[in-house]
Parts: structure tokens; sequence; C-alpha cells
């Protein structure tokens, strides 16, 4: 009897490391990254993409690890949380959400954070409706939320102080 599903060759640049591997088709990014490269900052919650804890930033845009396929990033290039910190010292937004006590038990965070990220390389200067809007898809159970987007507003001003995160 023959495979329905026969194994795929993938490489993809995870936080600027080339991984190869021979992946299932049906595959999800979430698993790729936490069972067969060991990055598990990146939570998976839902499996249905509403909750926004597998978020990671595929080729500079955010996306649902738990609703991408493996396969589907092969050759693409992704930044998880683990890849925000640089020399051991935490990016501009991760000091903001430390900074500004944005923390609760930390599930969310890693998604949290890849999407905030995302909003101010796109727009600098978002405003607290547009931080909100785009938080929206990102759920936390633990706290009121008003932290958050003062993390994010702060990070918004120490990254336009930095070179970007995710770009370099």
């Amino acid at each position: 009897m023959t495979e329905i599903f026969s194994s795929v060759p993938i490489s993809v640049v995870v936080n600027g490391q080339v991984h190869k591997a021979v992946v299932e088709p049906r595959l999800h990014l979430s698993d790729f990254l936490r069972q067969h490269i060991g990055l598990t900052g990146t939570h998976v919650g839902c499996e249905v993409g509403v909750c926004g804890v597998c978020t990671v930033i595929l080729d500079g845009r955010t996306a649902r690890s738990c609703l991408t396929l493996a396969v589907q990033a092969d050759g693409a290039t992704i930044t998880t949380i683990e890849g925000l910190a640089r020399d051991g010292e935490m990016c501009a937004m991760q000091r903001a959400f430390s900074d500004c006590h944005a923390l609760q038990c930390g599930f969310c965070t890693p998604g949290i954070l890849m999407t905030a990220i995302e909003l101010v390389e796109r727009t600098p200067h978002p405003s607290r409706d547009h931080i909100r809007e785009v938080l929206s898809g990102n759920l936390c159970r633990c706290t009121g939320y008003e932290t958050i987007i003062d993390a994010v507003e702060q990070g918004a001003v120490s990254m336009l102080n930095r070179k970007s995160v995710v770009s370099s």
C-alpha cells in the first residue's frame, strides 16, 4: 500500500539560521517550530487561528503558525519570539513590555509581541485606537490590555530610535 501523504523536503530560515527537514505535508508550522527545531516560545492555543498565541513573522508579515503548514513556509524567513533578542539583550518592544508591566502569565505574550512589532514597522506612530484594533486578534485572559497598549506605544518610540527587529 502506498502512503497518501509522502514527506516533503523544506528549507526555512528561522531566526537567522537555515533549517532543512523532511516533513509530512500536513504538519503545521507551529509543530515544526516546536517539535523539529525545539523553539517552544511559539505557543499553541486554540489551533484555529483565533487566539493569536502562535503568531510568528513570516517573510515580514505576521502569520498564525497553527494555520500555516510547514511546507507553505518552504523558502521563507521566519522570526519567532526567540529571535527578537540580540546578543542577550531584549529588543525595544520586549523591553517596553517589561518596563510597562505588560506581562502576566506570558502565554499570550510572544504572539502579542510579534503582532506589535509588525504593527510598528508598518505604522511607526500608531494611535492607541489603532493598537487596540490590531491587537484585537490576540487574546489575553490575564490582563485588562491597558498596560499592553502602553507598552506598544513605548516600544514604538524605542523602535524608531533603533534598527528594525525583523528586517535585520
